[in-house]
């Protein structure tokens, strides 16, 4: 995979602080009993924080239906750590596209927004060759009955539950790995498009 830009250790070692201080503030609230809609998504900055400690090389990037272990991302001092070699970074964001365009196109499929592309007969068949080829090009775990595995099924099986945890889980790494790769100029600014 082809090297990229990756923002500088200074400014990674910036957002892995603002995203620990929001995380923090978000378990405090929800200590508290909060039921505001923004302790939620503070809570998900768990995955753009580990995303980021992943990139430091101080934590390991569980599979996409696992959430990071907010506690052990909160005890992880960057310290002097350096950023992985661009290539890795690169790969990995690809991964994250993948599982975000996969979450996605459930998404639209099931609220009728989405048209199947010419020369495909089903999405269930465009769906199999993309989780065979990701596989085939290392982005992938093996697939399971043609599509994504994730909670121990194919991903058309999941449940709601576990479709909308996936897919948090992919759009916070995702948009964490395209700021990390400079594909936009602020944090809630950056893209993710599939």
């Amino acid at each position: 995979m082809a090297r990229g830009k990756v923002r500088s250790r200074r400014e990674v070692v910036e957002r892995v602080g603002a995203l620990d201080a929001a995380l923090r503030r978000g378990l405090e609230q929800l200590q508290d009993g909060s039921d505001d809609p923004a302790v939620v998504e503070a809570l998900w900055q768990a995955e753009g924080l580990g995303t980021l400690l992943w990139a430091f090389e101080l934590v390991t990037l569980p599979p996409f239906d696992r959430t990071f272990d907010a506690g052990r991302l909160l005890e992880t001092p960057v310290g002097d750590a350096r950023l992985r070699d661009p290539s890795a970074i690169a790969h990995t964001r690809e991964s994250a596209r993948l599982w975000h365009w996969r979450a996605r196109t459930t998404l639209l499929r099931d609220g009728g927004e989405l048209e199947l592309p010419s020369g495909w007969q089903s999405f269930e068949q465009l769906i199999a060759v993309a989780a065979l080829r990701g596989h085939e090009r290392g982005f992938l775990p093996a697939p399971l009955r043609g599509d994504f595995p994730a909670f121990g099924t194919g991903y058309r099986g999941l449940s709601p539950g576990q479709h909308a945890e996936t897919l948090s889980i992919a759009y916070e790494r995702h948009r964490a790995l395209n700021w990390l790769c400079a594909r936009g100029s602020a944090w809630a600014e950056t893209a993710t498009d599939t």
